[in-house]
């Protein structure tokens, strides 16, 4: 419990542990169906981030029987269900409340030898770090619910938010990775701090190499900027350093609450390029090497141009 890692890993044997994680939240997007596979997706993330494999899940709902169709839930469970079923996961069950707001996400175990585990701590200076999506999740959704928002965009981040984990999660296993996160709420320099933090290291990004929406920095640029950027840039404002020079709504991009984002490899130098390349070859193609890990007993983060 002293380090904020994605889940929890329990050992059984000297060659198997499990990973247990749970994650539900709020509809993000209005089409029932396209919320429950996002929501599966992202709970099914914080497993791949630990390196491991998901295996069985539980879902867990709240819903408001007075006030929506049980056609809306039936709709969610089969976007949970089908995104499930494209990870290779088996549903065991679940629970439901009866509650005033709408809520669905799931509950995970996965398997992992207790040798392989990833957590955020292990962070090397000399290291590259890969961003295997783009930002700007938190902010679209925003222009979603301000009505602003194009159907072509809403379309493209329904996708990239329903799009797993899993592959990243494989390919990197096969890489010297030192540590990897996800990137959700905290926003990346967020989630960046929980792995710099207690390292005895400090971390430079460069600012231009970042993978964005292009539409989020249209949309932060009009001022739609999620109150959780706000909260996660005050919270870490002791410990991130922004050069002046980096364009106002990139930092605010920097710290903006992603929905089942991308994920953080910290990966060896002498094998950052060859990560890459295979991450895009399978499909994953604005993942960047975005910045290094420095030996640096400050642990700060600087994001230069």
């Amino acid at each position: 419990m002293e380090r904020a890692d994605d889940a929890g890993v329990y050992k059984i044997t000297d060659d198997l542990a499990i990973i247990q994680t749970v994650d539900f939240f709020t509809p993000v997007v209005d089409d029932p169906y396209w919320f429950g596979q996002i929501a599966a997706a992202n709970a099914l993330s914080d497993v791949y981030a630990m390196g491991g494999d998901a295996k069985t899940a539980m879902n867990i709902v709240c819903f408001p029987m007075n006030q929506m169709d049980i056609s809306v839930l039936r709709r969610i469970l089969e976007g949970g269900s089908d995104k499930m079923r494209e990870a290779g996961v088996v549903l065991a069950g679940g629970h439901s409340v009866e509650d005033n707001e709408l809520k669905y996400g799931l509950s995970v175990t996965g398997f992992i030898h207790p040798d392989r585990v990833l957590t955020k701590s292990g962070l090397m200076a000399g290291d590259q770090l890969i961003l295997t999506k783009p930002l700007g999740s938190g902010i679209i959704n925003t222009a979603i619910k301000a009505g602003l928002a194009k159907k072509d965009t809403i379309a493209k981040v329904i996708r990239l938010m329903a799009s797993l984990n899993r592959d990243a999660s494989e390919i990197m296993r096969h890489y010297p990775v030192h540590a990897c996160t996800d990137i959700t709420g905290f926003g990346l320099l967020g989630h960046l701090a929980e792995m710099v933090t207690g390292s005895g290291c400090s971390v430079s990004l460069l600012a231009d190499r970042i993978p964005v929406i292009p539409e989020a920095s249209e949309y932060a640029a009009m001022g739609l900027i999620p109150a959780g950027a706000h909260r996660n840039r005050e919270f870490r404002d002791s410990m991130t350093e922004i050069s002046p020079s980096v364009n106002r709504p990139l930092q605010y991009i920097l710290f903006d609450p992603q929905t089942s984002g991308g994920l953080l490899i910290c990966v060896e130098k002498e094998s950052s390029d060859n990560l890459l390349d295979e991450l895009k070859q399978k499909g994953m193609s604005r993942s960047a090497i975005i910045g290094e890990v420095l030996l640096g007993p400050d642990e700060r983060i600087r994001v230069i141009p």
